[in-house]
C-alpha cells in the first residue's frame, strides 16, 4: 500500500491516461488474462514501483490509446507497494464499491485489495 497516495488529492480530478493495455488485449505475461477495461498510467507521475501511477478506466466500450478521465476511487493493495487509481470517462454515472470490485477483479483477485471511495 502506498501511504503517500491520498484519495482527497485525486478524487474528482480530471487526468490524462496513456493506455498501454487497451480493452480486449492480453496481459503481457499472463496469456489467459484479457483486459475487460482500458488500463494505463498517468504520465509524469511516479508510483512506489518506480513506474508511472497505474489507472483502471472503467467505462468505455472501445479500446483506447489515450483518454481524459475523472478519478473516482483508489484500489488499495495490502500486499503490494503500489495502489491503482480508478477513473471513468463519464463522471455522471455513479460507481459503487461492488461495481468497481467486479470491474477490476480480473487482476485484483491476485492481491489483497479493497476499494477506497471519496
Amino acid at each position: 500500500m502506498d501511504p503517500d497516495l491520498v484519495l482527497a488529492d485525486w478524487a474528482g480530478r480530471r487526468i490524462t491516461v496513456e493506455i498501454d493495455r487497451p480493452l480486449g488485449t492480453r496481459h503481457p505475461r499472463e496469456d489467459d488474462m484479457v483486459y475487460p477495461v482500458n488500463y494505463g498510467f498517468v504520465p509524469g507521475t511516479l508510483a512506489p514501483d518506480g513506474h508511472p501511477m497505474d489507472v483502471y478506466v472503467l467505462d468505455g466500450s472501445e479500446p483506447l490509446e489515450r483518454c481524459e478521465a475523472t478519478v473516482i476511487a483508489i484500489v488499495r493493495r495490502r500486499d503490494d507497494v503500489e495502489d491503482k487509481l480508478v477513473a471513468v470517462l463519464d463522471p455522471g454515472f455513479a460507481w459503487d464499491s461492488a461495481a468497481i470490485t467486479t470491474a477490476v477483479d480480473f487482476q485484483e483477485r491476485y492481491f489483497d485489495s479493497w476499494i477506497e471511495l471519496p
